[in-house]
């Protein structure tokens, strides 16, 4: 059938245009005027709608089908009997069916509670009625009892016959029925108890399902006035019906026989036996449950929740109320958990952070004979100054030659035996300014500073810094003039440079001893280790060797063949083989023992430092480690602790986050470099990125996507390959799985041995994400005598160049009164209808300047050039 229009359409039913419109508007479809057309599903659409709201077009929900079916049963004899069965289904939609599930549960449910009062009602009335009939009989059976007895006093005063006593087999009876009856009063006072606490209700009659349709069956729901009724034995309801490929068939029969069943069953209580017997033992406890509830410092509302054994609803709920919207996801705080604990009825237990770290602390004892221990000194100083080289001496080793560039770059630890036989500990500290940390760390660990200054250079930068650690720190400061055997040295100007950082000789007065030395001759040594061993003397040092081991962790490393190393010192008690160590974030049991000559040994006593083995990861430099006995506990701290340094380094970088979208609003996008770090040993790796940290800028940052200690392995290749990162390694090598994809993916490594070189290459690196930066140099002017028309370029300025060179393919700016009125380029450039490519100081030319027509007499045009500026750091 063609297509009509709205208009034809509206002819053909009758009805008029703007009716139409409205109700094929309202019936979903798109047409709004008359000339639109209407195909045959628009119009079945428009049907639909008209019987929707006409009440007709909704599909049946429910069919019901009756079927009768006739049959002839054989009597003793030649009798029959005609049978009429009545088959009734239903068939209803699947959500009508649950809708009608729901709401006969509902009053299932509610037709249970007034049943369960009504029975608990009659069964006290029964039983108040029994105990009134039971005292009644009591008090029958006594007057019978004492009219008998007066009967009997009266017949033997009348016959003066003594009568015999009863004998002893009918005494034992007449007790045995009176505690039978007693037996019987307080069973049955029992089954009235068990009935009012489990009510019998009887339930739904099952439903039988099919794919698409739902058979209903005939459903009855026990109400408040319903009775209890009970079937025969041998009835057929009894026996669960009969069922046909799941549906259940009733006839007339079985309902005659159910309703004879429940008649008898009214006369002979057989309901109240029934539920007697399907009593369980379970009863409902009635006290509210007070709980315990131990709250951490922080804790989300599903876990308080289950903590308290209720449903998050109900916690939600509580909060609410009380002001607070929380999710079952949130995190609140302890004090809010706290309250809301309270609220609902249970006891709060506040439970610290730390709980688990103190108390594997506090069962760790230190108690014993306390001995005189070695001083720890730390030697600090400006770079070059001759640390390492003082220590040569003492040690009558070569250190400084194998150190990369002459200069220290990890903390190194090592004791010496001076010649009366006393022991000190020494520690030496890189110069260089990255190494600020491990400079800190070292005055921190140490009980004596040895403040190295040369002699010929004065007092630098790190010389100050030194001093203002160990100020923080507390420590007793002894400073050792380096290089006296120069000509150029002056003991003097040392003074005077420290005595401005409140550092004053014993010569002047002061408490700081100034011992005068040269590690090139080795002259002052023996000085200088008796003003160290003298400091210690007054410090009073102690420490207890038969406690178990405690103390810091000086350096670590990744050994490819022996796992994390750790450089530890022994601050007090003893560290043996097998302990058990918790260092930081890391634990392990102690694999071996190293001294700083590689020999193994079995145990290390304080102020000894020792290399460990058999921790499960490298600990940073710094942390604290100390040996406990159980190794599950030390687990559980090693766990917490990372625990909590995962969630700090998540808020941190979370806060940076939100730093950085804020700056790049207001700035835009700024350039980064990506790096992935890798060195020999931990405390390396921070200093490195405290040196690079400090040079980025506005413009510039750097972005260390990962660093660790050890060899570069194929993950950092193949992180540095999906994050565009710059390899660095310092002091270390790649592997050949490495090497392999680094040289096919052509990606940047960079292997470094000193500081400086890496420092200096990053800068440069950065430089080269810095933005171009141009200045602008004028090159000429001319100034405008005449302006002409032209047919072909239109406004020809005459010209006059009063300065500079005019360049033909540079940009220019138009002036008047000097103030710039355009910006553009020029468009031709000539001189007596000659092209020219520059017209130089005070010639005439002509000048066309492109999309612009608005040039005037004395008018300036001004020619300039844009340079690219260098930029650095």
């Amino acid at each position: 059938m063609a297509e009509n229009t709205v208009k034809e359409f509206a002819e053909a039913i009758g009805r008029p245009v703007a009716s139409l419109l409205e109700q094929m508007q309202k019936a979903g479809l798109q047409h709004k005027s008359e000339d639109q057309k209407v195909s045959e599903q628009d119009k079945q659409v428009y049907l639909d709608s008209l019987k929707r709201a006409s009440g007709t077009g909704d599909e049946p929900t429910r069919i019901t089908m009756t079927r009768k079916t006739t049959q002839q049963l054989k009597t003793d004899g030649r009798k029959s009997v005609n049978v009429e069965v009545r088959k009734k289904r239903t068939f209803v939609k699947r959500s009508d069916v649950e809708d009608q599930a729901e709401k006969a549960q509902e009053i299932a449910t509610k037709a249970a509670e007034v049943e369960a009062l009504q029975k608990a009602e009659a069964a006290a009335e029964e039983k108040r009625q029994a105990t009134e009939k039971a005292r009644r009989e009591a008090e029958e059976a006594a007057r019978i009892a004492l009219a008998e007895e007066d009967a009997k006093r009266k017949a033997n005063q009348e016959n003066k016959v003594v009568e015999p006593v009863l004998d002893e087999e009918a005494q034992k009876k007449a007790d045995a029925d009176k505690e039978r009856r007693k037996q019987d009063e307080k069973r049955r006072a029992e089954q009235a108890r068990k009935a009012r606490a489990n009510p019998v209700v009887t339930g739904v009659e099952d439903t039988a399902e099919e794919p698409e349709e739902t058979l209903l069956k005939n459903t009855k729901v026990a109400t408040a006035d319903d009775k209890p009724k009970a079937t025969k034995p041998g009835s057929r309801k009894s026996a669960g019906g009969k069922k046909t490929g799941g549906k259940r068939e009733d006839s007339f029969e079985d309902r005659r026989l159910s309703r004879r069943g429940s008649k008898d069953d009214k006369r002979k209580g057989g309901r109240r036996a029934a539920s007697a017997s399907r009593e369980h033992g379970f009863e409902k406890p009635t006290a509210p449950v007070t709980r315990d509830v131990l709250i951490p410092e922080s804790i989300t509302v599903a876990e308080l929740a289950d903590r308290m054994a209720v449903k998050g609803s109900e916690v939600i709920k509580v909060m609410f109320k009380m002001g607070a919207m929380a999710t079952i996801n949130q995190v609140i705080d302890q004090d809010t958990a706290a309250i809301v604990v309270e609220e609902m009825g249970h006891l709060p237990k506040l439970q610290k952070d730390n709980a688990i770290e103190t108390e594997v602390i506090d069962t760790i004892s230190y108690e014993g004979t306390a001995i005189t221990r070695a001083p720890v000194v730390t030697v600090m100083g400006h770079v070059d100054h001759g640390k390492t080289s003082l220590l040569d001496y003492i040690r009558r080793a070569s250190v400084a030659d194998a150190e990369a560039g002459g200069i220290t770059q990890h903390i190194g630890a090592y004791h010496v035996e001076t010649t009366n036989g006393n022991m000190v500990t020494f520690l030496d500290t890189p110069g260089h300014a990255a190494f600020t940390a491990m400079r800190a760390r070292g005055a921190k660990a140490t009980d004596v500073v040895i403040l190295v200054v040369a002699a010929d250079d004065g007092v630098m930068p790190q010389t100050v810094e030194a001093v203002q650690h160990s100020k923080a720190a507390g420590v007793p400061l002894v400073v050792a003039v380096n290089k006296m055997d120069k000509e150029t040295a002056d003991p003097e100007r040392i003074r005077n440079e420290l005595s401005q950082y409140e550092v004053i000789s014993e010569e002047w007065g002061g408490d700081t001893p100034f011992v005068h030395v040269s590690a090139k001759q080795g002259t002052g040594l023996e000085a200088l280790l008796e003003a160290v061993l003298l400091q210690s003397e007054m410090l009073e040092l102690t420490a207890v060797p038969e406690a178990p081991g405690k103390g810091v962790v000086v350096e670590s490393r990744l050994d490819r063949g022996r796992g994390p190393v750790a450089t530890v010192l022994v601050q007090n008690g003893t560290l043996r083989k097998g302990d058990i160590v918790l260092a930081g974030l890391n634990y392990g049991r102690v694999r071996a023992l190293i001294d700083e000559n590689g020999k193994q040994i079995d145990s290390a006593g304080p102020s000894i430092p020792v290399e460990i083995l058999g921790l499960d990861g490298t600990p940073e430099a710094g942390d604290e480690f100390m040996v406990v006995q159980d190794e599950k506990k030390a687990r559980e701290v090693a766990l917490f602790r990372q625990g909590k340094y995962r969630e700090v380094k998540l808020a941190r970088q979370q806060k940076a986050k939100l730093e950085n979208v804020f700056s790049h609003l207001e700035t835009g996008e700024v350039a980064s470099v990506n790096i992935i770090l890798k060195s020999d040993v931990r405390g390396t790796v921070e200093a490195i990125i405290g040196a690079l940290r400090e040079l980025e800028t506005d413009e510039v940052k750097v972005n260390v996507v990962s660093s660790g200690v050890g060899g570069i392995t194929e993950t950092d290749a193949n992180l540095a390959l999906a994050s565009e990162a710059i390899l660095l390694g310092f002091n270390v090598r790649a592997d050949a799985s490495a090497r392999a994809i680094i040289e096919r993916e052509e990606i940047d490594l960079r292997y470094y041995s000193i500081i400086y070189e890496l420092i200096e290459e990053v800068k440069q690196a950065m430089t080269g994400k810095l933005a171009p930066e141009y200045r602008e140099d004028i090159v000429g002017i001319a100034e405008v005598r005449d302006v002409f028309r032209s047919p072909k370029l239109g406004q020809v300025a005459g010209c006059m160049v009063v300065e500079g060179t005019v360049y033909r393919n540079k940009k220019i700016r138009v002036l008047r009164d000097n103030v710039v009125i355009y910006e553009g380029e020029l468009e031709s450039l000539r001189r007596f209808k000659d092209d020219a490519s520059e017209v130089r100081n005070g010639m005439e030319c002509g000048i066309g300047v492109k999309n612009y027509n608005d040039v005037k007499i004395g008018d300036k045009i001004e020619v300039f050039d844009k340079v690219r500026v260098e930029r650095t750091l």
